[in-house]
């Protein structure tokens, strides 16, 4: 790049919400290179080689003030109302009449003189003087509105109003002081005597039922947004195709009415070869995520194939299809016709999943090609919808169910930081996804090379170019069926790592967002959802996150393992109110795994350390970890004084989680394999085909689980914790 455009380029960079440097976990100080910047910006298509083309972008992407009149988008909040106005200063005498489209009907109106309004700055553009000020609106309802403003001689312009609650949501059996607990599962890892070798949403009803009974509120489930069907073999629920639609392995194929009353279906369910495939899943230790979909999909097929009799009666199940479809709209539209994409031509062409392998003529969904597609195979698209429309009754079931237990939260579920690069989200909405680029994370003691994580970042200036209509769309999306949502790295509403492509991760920067208004968003959406918001924010936390979620009523996320202050674990009684508090999670070892140093000796064995002398030091230092824990313990008086260290048992993992219990956290869960104390992890981060991610199940079913004696004793202890 020409040396005389840097310091537009530099320009162009901070405008676009690019930074300058970082403080490495070391504290140094790191600056960012141009090279860095300008692959980030050509990640966002910016136009680099051109000084007009520079000069333009900066103007129209200057963060300290709109272009016009009004910029996109304005987020208000309920007791916080105004909207920046970028004034002409020669026009400071004119008159301003505004007007508040509502959301669902009505408006309001007013008029003011721009030199009544607050200022907030000035700058020079192209020889003229500009004044932003800010104008106060009166009393308006949360919800995304309309704001209109005519500036007398200089012109007419409006743009999107968000009002949000000042806060989110919580329900009343928290906000008022309350604290609960639940237990955290992975859904598909969950075991029954009735499933197809992978956990389904009436295995989530049934544990719903036997732990609302056992004391626990709600049941904390990994991510279900939709995977690939064409290829079961793509399954990290951290690597969706979309976060608009659902997992349609999770259906509980003998509870769709369709596969009840088909002949087909039936006819399929009785072969000696199905059933020998079904038991064979069935007690496997790890998920064989292929021969589920191999046991699943025909069936439901067949299901669709007697549906199609009730959509040609227009049946009422039919009508209730219609309505999902037109209240899901062009998201679901757009995902069913990917799923049929992708899964015929993995079939016909073998190519593998995900638009990036397909040819090119149908990289477009508005193509001419796709068009054709879709007409020609309105049927299958009709199937993939028909999937849909199958999970969310039953996840809705679920929902259902707790309302009627009266649980206040009853399903918290997890929404996941971004989608595979190949997947029906970037396929959608091209404009919206940076492909140039990937999330990752900057080096630490974890990981000294840094991290990419392989998902495409969405571009800051094209959220607001659309008002945050996308994120709003996936918040509600995946609240739709939750009265809790976790959402993963917050940190990514605030700041993102990006590496762009043929980058090192080391060699990326960070992208900053408009956290604000985001959270805005959040909390609008929490309300209409009543769904209490959790920002997973373990690692290197921003001062601006450490402000922004207390102040949006977001919950903290507090692991036991991480919460140590001066060479001691933090006592129950000092952790904070507003938070979801855990012993371990699923990137991180069991307990039981932890406190036996099985997860070092995993380290070792997956050949991760750099040689023998690291495995030495980690056991070190986790024979100190293990002694403070001991007495913290000892602190609380669950753990006898003096006694040697123990052998890992039901009552030490007991008296570990009644310590969490105590916390003053309102949330609390436990994790399902630690209730019976399990070894193996769910999950080893940085590994992809040495260890066997994502496929590990419950080593008892539910039933089995909640009838042992020590389960039972951890639950009463549970309870009794939470209510003292």
């Amino acid at each position: 790049m020409s040396p005389d455009l840097a310091p537009l380029i530099e320009r162009l960079a901070r405008a676009r919400g690019v930074g300058d440097a970082y403080h490495t976990y070391r504290g140094e100080l790191r600056q960012f290179t141009l090279t860095t910047k300008a692959a980030i910006l050509r990640a966002m298509h910016c136009t680099l080689d051109d000084a007009a083309a520079l000069q333009a972008q900066i103007e129209e992407s200057e963060a300290a003030h709109p272009v016009g009149l009004l910029g996109d988008v304005v987020v208000s909040r309920v007791n916080a109302r105004w909207a920046r106005i970028n004034t002409p200063a020669i026009e400071q005498n004119a008159r301003l009449r505004w007007r508040v489209v509502l959301e669902k009907g009505g408006e309001r109106s007013g008029e003011v003189r721009a030199w009544d309004l607050p200022e907030r700055g000035s700058y020079q553009q192209h020889g003229r003087w500009f004044v932003l000020r800010d104008l106060p609106l009166p009393e308006l309802p949360p919800g995304y509105h309309r704001l209109h403003v005519d500036l007398e001689h200089a012109g007419a312009e409006s743009c999107a109003l968000v009002v949000a609650p000042d806060r989110c949501h919580e329900p009343a059996d928290v906000a008022s002081q309350g604290k609960v607990w639940g237990i955290a599962v992975q859904l598909y890892a969950l075991r029954s005597a009735d499933n197809w070798g992978i956990g389904d949403f009436s295995d989530l009803a049934e544990l719903l039922h036997f732990a609302s009974k056992a004391g626990a509120r709600f049941i904390g489930i990994s991510p279900v947004h939709a995977l690939f069907p064409s290829d079961p073999s793509l399954y990290s629920p951290y690597s969706a195709s979309s976060r608009h639609a659902l997992n349609v392995m999770f259906i509980d194929v003998t509870n769709v009415p369709e596969v009840v009353s088909s002949p087909d279906a039936q006819s399929l369910l009785k072969t000696a070869t199905f059933k020998a495939q079904l038991d064979r899943v069935r007690t496997a230790t790890h998920i064989d995520y292929t021969a589920v979909a191999n046991l699943k999909l025909p069936v439901l097929e067949a299901a669709f194939g007697r549906f199609r009799q009730e959509l040609a009666k227009n049946t009422t199940r039919a009508t209730a299809f219609r309505e999902f479809l037109r209240e899901r709209g062009e998201p679901m539209r757009l995902h069913t016709l990917f799923d049929t994409l992708d899964m015929h031509l993995r079939r016909t062409l073998g190519v593998g999943a995900g638009w990036h392998n397909w040819p090119t003529e149908y990289h477009s969904p508005s193509g001419a090609a796709v068009k054709a597609f879709a007409t020609r195979h309105a049927e299958q698209v009709d199937f993939a919808a028909y999937l849909q429309w199958i999970a969310a009754e039953q996840l809705g079931a679920v929902r259902a169910l707790a309302k009627q237990l009266n649980l206040g939260i009853g399903i918290y579920g997890d929404y996941a930081v971004g989608v595979n690069a190949s997947g029906s989200e970037t396929w959608s909405d091209q404009t919206l996804y940076c492909m140039g680029a990937a999330i990752g994370a900057p080096p630490d003691p974890l990981g000294v090379a840094g991290q990419e994580w392989g998902i495409p970042p969405q571009d800051p200036r094209e959220l607001r170019r659309t008002a945050y209509a996308p994120f709003a769309a996936l918040v509600r999306a995946s609240m739709r069926h939750c009265g809790a949502l976790r959402l993963d790295h917050v940190m990514a509403l605030f700041r993102q790592w990006w590496v762009p492509r043929g980058f090192k991760s080391v060699d990326g920067g960070y992208v900053h967002y408009p956290v604000d208004d985001l959270l805005g968003v959040v909390a609008l959406e929490s309300h209409r959802n009543q769904c209490l918001v959790v920002g997973e924010d373990l690692g290197v936390v921003p001062d601006e996150i450490r402000r922004a979620l207390p102040q949006f009523g977001v919950y903290h996320y507090k692991v036991v393992m991480f919460e140590q202050k001066a060479g001691e674990f933090v006592a129950p009684a000092d952790y904070t109110r507003r938070a979801l508090a855990t012993v371990t999670t699923h990137d991180l070892p069991t307990l039981r795994g932890w406190w036996t140093g099985h997860d070092i000796a995993l380290w070792e064995k997956l050949g991760f350390y750099a040689d023998s002398s690291v495995g030495v030091q980690a056991r070190a230092e986790r024979e100190e970890a293990r002694q403070r824990l001991l007495r913290a313990l000892r602190r609380e008086m669950l753990w006898a004084e003096g006694e040697a260290i123990p052998t890992y048992t039901a009552e030490f993992g007991q008296a570990v989680h009644v310590y969490l219990a105590r916390s003053a956290a309102a949330l609390v869960t436990v994790q399902l394999e630690d209730m019976i104390g399990m070894l193996e992890p769910v999950n080893v981060p940085g590994t992809s085909h040495e260890y066997s991610n994502w496929t590990r199940r419950m080593t008892a079913s539910t039933d089995e689980i909640f009838a042992r004696g020590d389960v039972r004793t951890l639950c009463a202890a549970m309870t009794a914790a939470r209510a003292g």
